[in-house]
């Protein structure tokens, strides 16, 4: 009788390790099924045309070429620009506003068409974009907002409101109590809005923001100004970045010491350490721009008005909060 219930048992629990890896296996074949199809295309893609005898040229200045945010702008870009037959050119603007300024005036000196920029500093930038208007280059912003007139075209989210949005997810998690690190990036006008959208809204309703970090919008400085946040204050409940490269370096921290137990953070943009985070649900919340979006609306803009043609001023697009609940609904943004 003994070994006929050993038997039984053996046999159950083979069946129930059986049922398990079959789900994970559906699970994992899901979610690949879910990255390799990509984003959504372009729902429309500008006619293009002829200017002085060739078609036309269309200069994209990032912020980077190191955030995988950055990249899925230049890929959503460079795809409406492929089916249009519309030749670019990227010039990395290396996290700094006077080179941005530079690419910006050489691609004017080279007869470009058009300019798409993701400013910096969108004050330092403001010169660089009234000298390509008066060399008739019409300039497109996209992400950072550059309040000019300028500008003729501007795509992006608020980042004010998208703070708004976010500190409002953590509210809830944290119940309107507790204090909070921010690891920011303070010469980044974006993430300036970013930071202040999500404290006001945290501490209207008695939250507390214990310390402001500074991680530059580069990954490596981010992890060591988020290591310093986390050793300074070992109580720290929660933690709220400000953007890719800040919640990169974040995650490395609260992982590098072993805070995923008792730290919850929240922040932007998702990334293979994001997800992990949201994964293991120690990340509760992370505010998703829709990147490859920038760049088809960006490009369709630069060739409308390349070709002289009219387009909106300003063109919203809309953000979407990813948890550890829809996480899988959302790892094509993992992709180039």
């Amino acid at each position: 009788m003994r070994q006929k219930v050993t038997a039984v048992v053996a046999l159950g629990l083979l069946l129930t390790t059986v049922g398990c890896d079959t789900q994970a296996r559906r699970e994992m074949a899901a979610e690949k099924k879910s990255t390799e199809q990509g984003p959504p295309p372009p729902a429309e893609v500008a006619r293009s045309c002829t200017v002085r005898g060739h078609a036309p040229k269309i200069g994209i200045v990032p912020i980077n070429l190191q955030a995988l945010f950055f990249n899925q702008i230049n890929t959503g870009a460079r795809t409406v620009a492929r089916k249009a037959g519309v030749k670019t050119q990227i010039v990395n603007g290396n996290d700094d506003s006077a080179t941005q300024s530079n690419a910006i005036d050489d691609l004017v000196a080279n007869h470009y068409d058009a300019v798409i920029v993701d400013a910096v500093d969108t004050e330092g930038i403001k010169p660089a974009i009234r000298r390509a208007k008066a060399a008739g280059v019409p300039v497109v912003a996209v992400d950072a907002t550059v309040d000019d007139p300028a500008v003729s075209a501007q795509v992006g989210v608020g980042n004010a409101e998208g703070g708004r949005r976010i500190g409002e997810a953590l509210l809830k998690t944290a119940g309107n109590r507790g204090g909070i690190g921010v690891v920011g990036a303070l010469n980044s006008t974006i993430q300036n809005e970013r930071q202040k959208g999500f404290t006001n809204t945290v501490t209207a309703k008695g939250m507390k923001i214990q310390n402001v970090v500074d991680g530059r919008n580069i990954q490596e400085n981010a992890q060591t100004a988020a290591e310093n946040l986390l050793t300074r204050d070992p109580g720290l409940k929660y933690a709220y970045a400000t953007g890719e490269p800040a919640l990169i370096g974040l995650a490395a921290a609260v992982v590098s010491q072993h805070r995923t137990k008792d730290l919850k953070v929240v922040g932007w943009d998702l990334s293979s350490q994001a997800v992990d985070g949201l994964r293991a649900g120690w990340i509760t919340g992370v505010l998703q721009q829709n990147t490859f979006r920038f760049g088809y609306e960006a490009m369709n803009s630069a060739i409308d008005l390349a070709c002289g043609r009219t387009t909106r001023r300003q063109v919203p697009v809309p953000t979407q909060l990813v948890t550890p609940d829809n996480v899988k609904d959302y790892l094509y943004y993992l992709e180039k």
